[in-house]
């Protein structure tokens, strides 16, 4: 499978923002551990804290350019309907991926904009929660 993952705004900060709550691992390194646990899959990464560069990136892989897509969105998880509107349209399936687990956390961070579109939802395994998602796309594409 080709799979895309893409990470919102902040996400570049992992492994020094709030680790309390993030981790203290970058993404990068995360990243390496995944490609070697797919040797059979293509995983590829982008990270933007522009809501339009995520929409971009959304169409440019979407229409079957790659089998999935792993995104987590960061804060605009919450606001952007125009995320929501670019999963939709491309007709490719996504995962939402949280690394904290956001109803433990601000109530505003309770209403994800993005649930709606995806085919499924993981949150609170940290980082892990990446690797959960591979399998849950790569289980609907066995099917």
């Amino acid at each position: 499978m080709k799979i895309q993952i893409i990470n919102g705004p902040n996400l570049n900060l992992l492994g020094r923002r709030e680790p309390g709550i993030y981790g203290s691992r970058g993404f990068e390194a995360y990243l390496e551990e995944l490609r070697q646990r797919y040797p059979q899959d293509e995983i590829l990464y982008f990270q933007s804290n522009i809501e339009g560069e995520l929409i971009n990136k959304i169409h440019e892989v979407g229409f079957g350019m790659v089998d999935g897509i792993v995104l987590n969105a960061g804060a605009y998880t919450h606001t952007s309907i125009a995320l929501h509107d670019a999963l939709r349209g491309i007709g490719t399936p996504a995962v939402e991926v949280h690394i904290s687990n956001v109803h433990k956390r601000e109530e505003f961070r309770h209403h994800s904009m993005l649930s709606a579109a995806c085919l499924g939802v993981v949150l609170g395994f940290g980082l892990d929660g990446y690797r959960l998602a591979i399998e849950g796309l790569k289980s609907q594409g066995e099917g």
